[in-house]
């Protein structure tokens, strides 16, 4: 089911859940019909039952630090994959948001990475110090089979996206646009990372 929801709508309902401490997002989102919520500022969340899914995203590529990374270093983990580059406003926005999310899950079997589609290594490290990120990204700009290896997957129609993989390296989970709250994401992590715990 697809729910449209005005920018204010969000706001007026976090306004009014606030003074309970209700994270009232991802309640919504958690509300039980939730697959494929689409807001009207362009967020979107799809998750995939595990019966659903296709193949593993097989990638391998080049860090902003100028390490290797391949899919096999993520082997029977959950991995967040973020698309984006530096001068994306939602990227910038949701920053924080997406950082908070790889804190709550340190030293859980949950890793994070994203794919800079756009900028080169000093920018994209740039990035990361000036916005707090700890999670490396891998370099896609030049990198043409990184790319491929999750188109071939899964759309990535906008910027940002961010994908869940399940622990067989599978799309579990898309966010499209800016991730609006970091327990969003957690909470389709916490789905995945439930499913083979």
């Amino acid at each position: 089911m697809r729910r449209i929801l005005s920018a204010a709508a969000v706001a007026i309902l976090a306004a009014g859940l606030a003074a309970c401490g209700a994270d009232p997002l991802a309640e919504q989102y958690r509300a039980g019909d939730n697959k494929g919520f689409i807001a009207a500022n362009g967020f979107q969340t799809q998750e995939i039952a595990p019966d659903q899914r296709g193949e593993a995203v097989d990638f391998a590529g080049t860090l902003d630090n100028g390490s290797p990374v391949s899919s096999a270093d993520f082997a029977g983990q959950v991995l967040v994959v973020n698309f984006w580059y530096a001068t994306c406003g939602p990227c910038i926005i949701e920053a924080p948001r997406l950082e908070q999310a790889f804190q709550t899950f340190e030293g859980q079997d949950v890793e994070f990475l994203g794919i800079n589609t756009y900028d080169q290594p000093a920018t994209a490290l740039a990035f990361a110090r000036d916005n707090g990120v700890s999670y490396p990204s891998a370099m896609a700009v030049g990198d043409a089979e990184l790319k491929l290896a999750f188109a071939e997957k899964t759309p990535i129609n906008a910027t940002p996206t961010t994908l869940v993989l399940d622990r067989q390296g599978r799309v579990a989970a898309r966010v499209i646009g800016e991730l609006p709250e970091a327990s969003i994401l957690e909470a389709m992590v916490r789905t995945v990372l439930a499913e083979s715990a």
